[in-house]
């Protein structure tokens, strides 16, 4: 991809955002079954959706909020292979953790806990800032030249 020409290419975005968002989920279903599933008689959409499951107070709760901060983690890892721009991680970022409010609104109702607005705001931030510290590393690397010698 050339990055000096800007191209308003909108099924790029929209692929990237739904490739990010997959990814996302994903990764928060290996989370989640790993350190909730262990915990409880059976795993259920709850855990992902509900805010009502992340509390401060029980284990399972605790294991909740672990596995959506590594989520966030592992998002930073994937806003680094599939955006590739630091100027754009804040972006596609907030852009996840919008449209999981939205379905967490669906699935539950409007979130009243404040422990959950903690954990996915500081998700949000551990995501956008490791994605975007990764990506400008990425950018300042050198540019491997290979000098072509003829054998003369």
């Amino acid at each position: 991809m050339f990055y000096g020409t800007i191209v308003w290419d909108p099924l790029l975005i929209l692929s990237q955002i739904v490739c990010l968002q997959c990814l996302y989920y994903l990764t928060l279903g290996f989370f989640m079954s790993v350190l909730v599933g262990t915990r409880v008689p059976r795993m259920s959409l709850i855990y992902f959706f509900d805010f009502s499951t992340l509390v401060a107070s029980t284990v399972t709760g605790w294991c909740a909020i672990v596995a959506i901060l590594l989520s966030s983690l592992a998002g930073a890892g994937y806003l680094l292979h599939l955006i590739e721009r630091a100027k754009k991680c804040l972006d596609f970022s907030a852009t996840l953790y919008i449209i999981h409010l939205f379905v967490c609104i669906i699935y539950g109702g409007w979130p009243s806990s404040i422990t959950w607005w903690v954990v996915n705001l500081t998700g949000l931030a551990l995501m956008s800032l490791l994605g975007e510290w990764l990506c400008i590393r990425r950018e300042l690397q050198e540019i491997p030249i290979t000098r072509l010698r003829s054998n003369a």
